[in-house]
């Protein structure tokens, strides 16, 4: 069973930027790929960045690319999400997800999933 904890989150004005941090439990976190995923109230839930096992291949959304940057300290067993010119539309409970081996963009691929840190982001 992994845990996964997500941080960073907060109030910023658009413009602005945030780091998110996804800690794990496993030590083995080389082993799982990870997805960050957002949800807006009353919206479904949207994939966002993902990241392959050694990091070497990351993948996002049309609406977050050039904004947003994943990346990861296996060392650490930590997952970031450097998100940079944010905007009100980037609202959302934040969260990440892991899965063995390969990344998705789907949420139904991923097996564990942080609580969520909320952003919101004031124009």
């Amino acid at each position: 069973q992994v845990q996964l904890v997500e941080s960073g989150g907060g109030l910023v004005q658009a413009g602005a930027s945030l780091r998110l941090s996804c800690a794990a439990s496993e030590r083995t976190f080389s082993n799982y790929a990870v997805g960050w995923f957002r949800q807006a109230p009353g919206k479904e839930r949207e994939f966002v960045a993902a990241i392959n096992r050694s990091g070497s291949s990351t993948y996002y959304a049309d609406s977050v690319k050039g904004r947003f940057t994943i990346s990861r300290d296996n060392a650490k067993s930590t997952v970031y999400l450097q998100m940079n010119s944010l905007k009100p539309e980037d609202t959302a409970v934040y969260y990440c997800a892991s899965r063995r081996y390969g990344s998705s963009t789907s949420y139904l691929a991923y097996d564990y999933w942080g609580q969520g840190t909320q952003v919101t982001v004031s124009s």
